[in-house]
């Protein structure tokens, strides 16, 4: 991918009036200073976008691939500068892992990333399954995919159960959809990225149904699933979001709870999960307080989960 480096000229103006009234020479001499000693100023929009991406729950290797990916970006970027060799950026990516670990939200933050670095113009996520790709007749699909792409320019088009696309078999549209994705890639190449995104076995496979997918999706990134320890941070989090708070025994609770779903249901252990008993147990702390409401409702009842809004039994 070609780099694109950015100068910004909000400051030209105020730059001329400053230096009003100091004489050429001056100037001059000031100016060759900068141009030799000066470092480039470190851009606070990118050091914001790092903290975010460091700050969400676990991810551990996930974290440490982006910022290799990131540290990769500004190396070349000043290479370019210096006229040194610069590898070539190809920076699309397969996501893989269960739902609700967070694939979404890394996808986000790196097109965020990718604009402040001048990589992308935009730096928006457009998000697609099979539905808003396929269509029922030949050339529909095609003008389809084409449609998402176009709204994605700029930025990222980010393809959940990007597998679904080549169950269809030979016959199927979905294989349609999966040409012009491809020849998207190169049209592009300067100004788009793709992520395709899935459950991890389901994206193995579909990889090798196409033996150009591998060499075009050069960063493949696993997303593992949460501990409980993680879960019980993540509900600490959302909790602390809406202004909610666990009571005495009730963290417990939820940890119980957690691993109770986690254990009957293999791939619900994420933070969906989380999320929904989160907000079921808001619910029934409404119902609980509702019943109460005529002797008086304090702050801190207001803001109390307890245990029994949590088990639900």
């Amino acid at each position: 991918m070609k780099i694109k480096i950015w100068h910004n000229q909000d400051n030209i103006g105020n730059s001329k009036n400053t230096l009003k009234g100091v004489n050429k020479s001056q100037r001059d001499s000031r100016s060759s200073r900068t141009s030799k000693n000066a470092e480039p100023c470190v851009n606070n929009n990118v050091s914001k976008i790092l903290n975010e991406l460091n700050s969400l729950i676990g991810l551990k290797n996930v974290k440490k691939l982006i910022n290799e990916i990131y540290a990769f970006v500004e190396i070349q970027k000043r290479r370019q500068k210096e006229n040194l060799v610069t590898e070539p950026l190809v920076l699309h990516m397969i996501f893989k892992g269960n739902p609700g670990t967070g694939k979404t939200t890394v996808a986000r933050i790196i097109g965020k990333l990718f604009k402040e670095l001048g990589v992308l113009t935009k730096g928006h996520l457009v998000e697609v399954e099979r539905a808003d790709l396929v269509g029922e007749y030949i050339g529909h699909t095609a003008q389809s995919t084409r449609e998402q792409i176009k709204k994605a320019m700029g930025g990222i088009l980010f393809i959940d159960e990007a597998y679904s696309l080549a169950r269809g078999g030979e016959k199927d549209f979905g294989k349609e959809a999966i040409d012009t994705i491809v020849k998207s890639m190169e049209d592009y190449k300067d100004n788009l990225i793709l992520i395709l995104a899935g459950y991890q076995d389901e994206m193995e496979w579909f990889i090798e149904t196409n033996p150009g997918l591998r060499s075009r999706f050069p960063i493949i990134i696993n997303f593992p699933d949460y501990s409980i320890s993680e879960l019980l941070a993540i509900g600490d989090l959302m909790l602390k979001q809406r202004q909610y708070k666990l009571s005495s025994g009730s963290r417990e609770e939820l940890r119980v709870v957690l691993e109770k779903k986690v254990k009957d249901h293999k791939h619900s252990g994420n933070a969906r999960l989380v999320r929904n008993i989160i907000e079921q147990a808001i619910r029934h702390q409404a119902v609980r307080l509702i019943k109460f409401k005529e002797k008086g409702i304090s702050r801190e009842d207001l803001m109390s989960i307890k245990r029994e809004d949590i088990n639900f039994n």
